[in-house]
Parts: structure tokens; C-alpha cells; sequence
């Protein structure tokens, strides 16, 4: 089997417009959290949002780009883009502007792999509001001709491979809140098994519009909380999570060949699973969730004995984070440090799955545990060694969880960079 490696990490979330100042504010725990701007909450309950403050479509899509394409589309290409450059694999005369006359020849085979739960929700929900609009006389109802290519779930992956000039696997994921970890472990196993030698994969999202809040909160999936502490994972206060927008890509490359360019690795996969627990349509199974970890870890052949870290999915729903809680202890006897990204970041969905395991690896190679924030008193059920303070620790092998409606369960196995 062929070993995988990380050489280039791009994103755009609540925190920056970057993912090395996005990655400074998670191991100093800054909130990205605030109100809602995008639309009035006035009549609503749930009003907090990670919204993206910064953003700068025009470096790297055309006007018309961005006038075709749902933001969902929009990030993903961002960080696509910063994800390639940062690994070395375009121009550097070409900026972050992506062409597929920037790439150099190795990405002509790569694989796309970009998961994304809600899609163009967004840019849906406008065409609805215009469709619906009884005000408008019957020529204003013709809706873009863009609507359903720029919203379809596949399309962040397209986009990316036709920015590129990429012309290997190209897959779109949606598998609810384990999209982003998904699409990073599937573009794994490409390389793993001899499928590509490089893959640019993770997730996105742009899910804030009142459909996705509504929709969101009536299930009872929100915190009702109105203040930038509302998430917080393992809190006994825990009410919901907190909706969040963003995109992070990883770019994977077969490890040989990353050593060979002299690439700057972040991390290396060693272990995957995917797994449906066949249980509930919301609620999660601490069975699947067990299995899912084991079967990662003997993906990646180490025990339980030997993982420093635990990134946990740690929405801070009540049952979600319970139910987590006790998979970790139940597989892991020792009291193996565990943080919750989404206490900063909120939940950004598909891409909160990659953005973690981007994470993990920053972990792994800076020796940092980042803090769980507004973790006030911890949930005697949530029995756990949760981290709230930034911990420095040599770190060699780390997991990353992710679980989503439906019952499906991604974990990834990370191990610290070598030069064998």
C-alpha cells in the first residue's frame, strides 16, 4: 500500500479568509461566532451564525463566475485554490487566480474529491423567493439559467477540476456532516491504492439563508442561545449547534513522490472508516460510532493505546456530544486528551469535517492541542479528558471524528511526517 501525505492546506471560514490565520485563531481560541447579518431574525429564535466577514471572490473567479456561482461553489474554489498553491503545484506568476494554464502537469491526472451537505442552498432559496413573488409580473419568473448547475452538489468538485485543467476522478459527496472528512478519506484511499498520485479534496458550505436556520432549528438541531458562546461542546448548558459557512481543501499526495519534489508536509493519513450505523434518521448510535473508530485504527494497523489526540466532531447538540463522549470512552481506556473545533468555528457542516482534519495535522506538527471554548461545567455524562486551555504535547498519531444525520460516520487516522 502506498503511503499518503498532506502538502497544502487552503480554507476560508468564520475565523479569516486563510487557513494559517484561521488555524491561529482555533489554538488561541477565538470565536468566529456572532449574530446573523445576512437576514433579519427578529421573529426567530435562533440568531447566532459563523458568517464569513472576509471574502474576495474577484481573486480568484472572473465577474461572471461570480455572478453563476453559489457561494458554496465560490469557497471551494478559493480554497482549492490556495490549497494548490501552497503545495506548490501551480505558478507562482499566476497568483491564487486559478487557470488551467497555471497548473503544472502533475494535476492534469489528480483526482477532485469535494463533499458539501446543503449544496446551493442558498442561491435555491432566492430563486424560490422570486419565483414566489407576487409582485413580479410573469416575465420576472424566469429564474437563471445557472439555478440548478450552480447549485448541484457535484459542481464544487467540477469547478475545481475545470479551473485546473484536471481531468481524473471527479466526485461530489454528500454525506451530511461527514462530507468534508468523507471526501479527504475516499481521495485517500485513490492514492492508497494507486488510483491518482495527487487528489485535492475536502468540503464546503454556505448554508446561511433562512431556509437552512428554519430547517435547521425546527428539527431542534440549534442553540436557541443568543450570545457568541452558544457553542460549546460537553457543556452541561449545551442546547444545539451553531450554523456555520466555509470551505476547506487539502491537497493529498502519494508520500514518495511528495519527499521526491521536496514538498512541505503537514501530516501524514494513515487510517480511514465509513461506516452507516442503519439506526436513525437524526439520532446518533454509539455502536456505529464505535465501530467507526476501531475500523480506522485497524485501517491504519495501531491500537487505541497509541493515539495522543482526539479531535472530537463535538457539535454541542445534548445527545450528539453524549453519544460521542462514550464512543471515546469506550474505545479509549486512558484519558486521551479531546477538543471540539466547532466551540470556535461553529458548525460548518461538510467543511468543518476537513477543516478538522487540517487541524489535527497542525496539531500533530506544532505539538498543540487546541482549547475547547465556553466549556463552563462539563456534562458529568460527557466523562472525558476535554481540553479547555491550549496544551503544548508531543503528539505522534491523532483521529478526527465526524458523524451526520442518516447515521454515516467518517473517522481518519493522522500520524506525524517523516522523511522515510
Amino acid at each position: 500500500m502506498r503511503r499518503v501525505a498532506i502538502t497544502g492546506i487552503g480554507a476560508v471560514t468564520p475565523l479569516s479568509d486563510n487557513f494559517t490565520d484561521s488555524w491561529s485563531s482555533v489554538k488561541n481560541g477565538i470565536s468566529g461566532i456572532g449574530r446573523i447579518s445576512r437576514f433579519n431574525t427578529a421573529d426567530l429564535p435562533w440568531i447566532m451564525a459563523g458568517e464569513i466577514k472576509t471574502f474576495d471572490a474577484d481573486m480568484y473567479l472572473s465577474k461572471k463566475e461570480i455572478l453563476r456561482l453559489d457561494l458554496f461553489v465560490q469557497y471551494a474554489v478559493a480554497a482549492a485554490a490556495m490549497a494548490v498553491n501552497d503545495a506548490k503545484l501551480i505558478k507562482e506568476s499566476n497568483g491564487l487566480k486559478a487557470d488551467k494554464n497555471s497548473s503544472n502537469s502533475s494535476l492534469y491526472s489528480a483526482g477532485v474529491i469535494i463533499g458539501s451537505s446543503r449544496g446551493g442552498i442558498t442561491t435555491i432559496e432566492k430563486g424560490l423567493q422570486k419565483l414566489y413573488s407576487s409582485c413580479l409580473s410573469p416575465i420576472a419568473y424566469r429564474l437563471s439559467p445557472y439555478l440548478m448547475p450552480s447549485t448541484t452538489i457535484n459542481i464544487a468538485a467540477s469547478y475545481i477540476a475545470q479551473k485546473f485543467g484536471i481531468k481524473g476522478h471527479c466526485i461530489g459527496i454528500s454525506n451530511a456532516c461527514a462530507s468534508g472528512t468523507s471526501a479527504i478519506g475516499e481521495a485517500y484511499r485513490l492514492i492508497r491504492h494507486g488510483y491518482a498520485d495527487i487528489a485535492i479534496a475536502g468540503g464546503t458550505e454556505a448554508p446561511i439563508c433562512r431556509l437552512c436556520v428554519e430547517g435547521y432549528g425546527i428539527s431542534g438541531a440549534l442553540s436557541e442561545k443568543d450570545n457568541p458562546s452558544a457553542s460549546r461542546p460537553f457543556d452541561v448548558k449545551r442546547d444545539g449547534f451553531v450554523l456555520s459557512e466555509g470551505a476547506c481543501v487539502l491537497v493529498l499526495e502519494e508520500y514518495k513522490s511528495a519527499l521526491k519534489r521536496n514538498a512541505k508536509i503537514y501530516g501524514e493519513i494513515i487510517g480511514y472508516s465509513s461506516i452507516t450505523d442503519a439506526f436513525h434518521i437524526t439520532k446518533p448510535d454509539i455502536e456505529g460510532e464505535i465501530m467507526a473508530i476501531k475500523t480506522a485504527l485497524e485501517d491504519a494497523e495501531i491500537s487505541p493505546d497509541d493515539i495522543d489526540y482526539i479531535n472530537a466532531h463535538g457539535t454541542s447538540t445534548p445527545i450528539g456530544d453524549r453519544t460521542e463522549a462514550q464512543a471515546i470512552k469506550s474505545v479509549f481506556k486512558q484519558n486521551i486528551p479531546v477538543s471540539a473545533v466547532k466551540s470556535i468555528t461553529g458548525h460548518m457542516l461538510a467543511a468543518s469535517g476537513a477543516f478538522e482534519v487540517a487541524c489535527t495535522a497542525m496539531s500533530i506538527k506544532e505539538g498543540i492541542i487546541p482549547p475547547t471554548i465556553n466549556l463552563i461545567e462539563k456534562d458529568h455524562e460527557c466523562n472525558i479528558n476535554v481540553i479547555t486551555e491550549k496544551k503544548e504535547l508531543d503528539i505522534k498519531f491523532a483521529i478526527t471524528n465526524s458523524f451526520g444525520f442518516g447515521g454515516v460516520n467518517a473517522v481518519i487516522v493522522l500520524k506525524a511526517a517523516d522523511n522515510s
